[in-house]
């Protein structure tokens, strides 16, 4: 069912379609959760460090096909917002097209070249085989992935974020059911684990085409939508897509270089990293939905004209998702080393002392990273490309000066402050570049009244 944002309160609008997402997000996070906390209980620390310290190349390809699906999806949700309903039917066509040969050409670079980065990235000789065995699985799935994610998008482009999300939770308990089958009975080890993840999303690949097909008939793609797939068409997709991509991929190359650097210090610390950054993707979800809200608010407003609408929500927003990363953070500090004893068991005190530093850390900056989702969302939202991308280099170079000059010289604790460092990177020429933007739109709406007092 489709949803106008043009119309009505900022703040309810955004907090009623954030929830459901917060839900899909955490859900989408919880494959991965599933994952370490299956393979860490039932396999073992070093497999547990296997499986972790393929996150950043996971981060790099799988993420690349979330930002372009969500790039693309943005386009269609302008086309929606400016009543443009048959723009939407071949904007449809365009995002499959699109997602599916980047696609194909990621899953076999993905699955040719695993190795050779996890031997580039000094990964553990006792920890290498299975880090291959389970990344080169996920990579050669990613055009599974890629179905999921877009139609998953596409739908929540047009104002529906709880079909996506009950979708989600329907994969979610196919992976649980299946995972520990393949692992435990079956006996397929850490391959077993990255099987588990492409059937559950296969399945729900299936479901949400079928969800559209049945409830979203605007998402339908027709034999006459095939026509208008010309360069020019499919340009006005790319010019935001791919930006929205190379970002995320630009970010994971930092989280590469920081990986290269934690690998030296031991299968422990590795342990103790991933363990930690899967407790804190999930608290970081509802952070991360207030900001997709954004997006999808922010593009259908935008196609409609209703500029003041959008700073509105911005603010709305920003104090929603504070208060929350305020919350959320106090939290993560009391209850971390509870939810790090969910992955390696009590027993292993030295991971969750170390992952307990990096949470520690890590949350005291939240709110800057709740203003980072906000504010490049919003300009995603808006068809920008520039600054947003120019913000994930930002976190590239920090990331980077943290991974190169202060891992070795400062132990575990130079890692955590990474990605606090990264999001002060990035978030100050987000931040710059929205209000300019503002200021912007102010004048255009200034000048349009005058326009209209001049025609009277």
């Amino acid at each position: 069912m489709t949803k106008k944002l043009t119309e009505g309160s900022p703040a309810k609008l955004i907090l009623f379609f954030t929830l459901p997402l917060i839900g899909g997000n955490i859900f989408q996070q919880l494959y991965s959760f599933v994952d370490t906390l299956i393979v860490g209980r039932f396999l073992g620390v070093e497999a547990l460090a296997a499986v972790g310290c393929t996150g950043c190349i996971m981060f790099l390809t799988v993420g690349f096909i979330i930002g372009l699906s969500s790039g693309l999806s943005i386009f269609t949700g302008q086309r929606f917002g400016a009543k443009d309903y048959e723009g939407v039917h071949h904007s449809a066509a365009a995002c499959l097209v699109l997602g599916l040969a980047v696609g194909f050409v990621l899953a076999v670079i993905g699955y040719v070249f695993s190795r050779d980065a996890l031997v580039f990235m000094d990964t553990p000789p006792e920890i290498l085989e299975g880090a291959v065995a389970f990344i080169s699985i996920v990579c050669a799935g990613i055009p599974i992935t890629v179905v999921f994610m877009l139609e998953a998008n596409l739908i929540r482009a047009l104002g529906d974020s709880r079909a996506p999300t009950y979708i989600l939770a329907t994969a979610l308990i196919i992976n649980i059911i299946v995972e520990p089958l393949f692992l435990l009975v079956f006996e397929w080890g850490i391959p077993g684990a990255a099987y588990g993840i492409l059937v559950s999303q296969f399945i729900g690949g299936v479901i949400v085409v079928t969800y559209i097909w049945k409830r979203v008939p605007h998402l339908i793609i027709r034999r006459r939508d095939w026509q208008y797939l010309n360069w020019d068409f499919m340009k006005k997709h790319l010019v935001i897509a791919l930006p929205m991509a190379f970002q995320t991929s630009i970010i994971a190359v930092g989280t590469i270089i920081v990986q290269m650097a934690l690998n030296r210090l031991g299968p422990v610390a590795v342990a103790a990293f991933a363990a930690a950054q899967k407790v804190e993707m999930i608290a970081l979800m509802p952070m991360m939905s207030f900001g997709i809200a954004m997006a999808a608010y922010t593009a259908q407003n935008y196609g409609a004209g209703k500029f003041a609408r959008i700073k509105k929500g911005v603010n709305q927003c920003i104090l929603m998702s504070g208060a929350f990363s305020i919350l959320v953070g106090i939290f993560i500090v009391i209850f971390g080393p509870n939810f790090m004893e969910l992955f390696v068991g009590s027993e292993e005190i030295d991971v969750i002392e170390l992952g307990q530093v990096y949470l520690v850390t890590t949350s005291a900056c939240y709110i800057v990273l709740a203003l980072l989702f906000i504010y490049r969302n919003t300009l995603q939202g808006l068809g920008q490309s520039f600054v947003p991308t120019f913000a994930g280099i930002m976190e590239l170079v920090m990331r980077a000066i943290v991974g190169l000059c202060f891992v070795d010289t400062l132990g575990f604790w130079g890692a955590t402050i990474a990605s606090p460092a990264a999001w002060f990177g990035s978030c100050i020429p987000l931040a710059v570049a929205y209000y300019y933007t503002l200021r912007r739109m102010k004048k255009n709406i200034r000048k349009l009244k005058r326009e209209q007092i001049i025609s009277k």
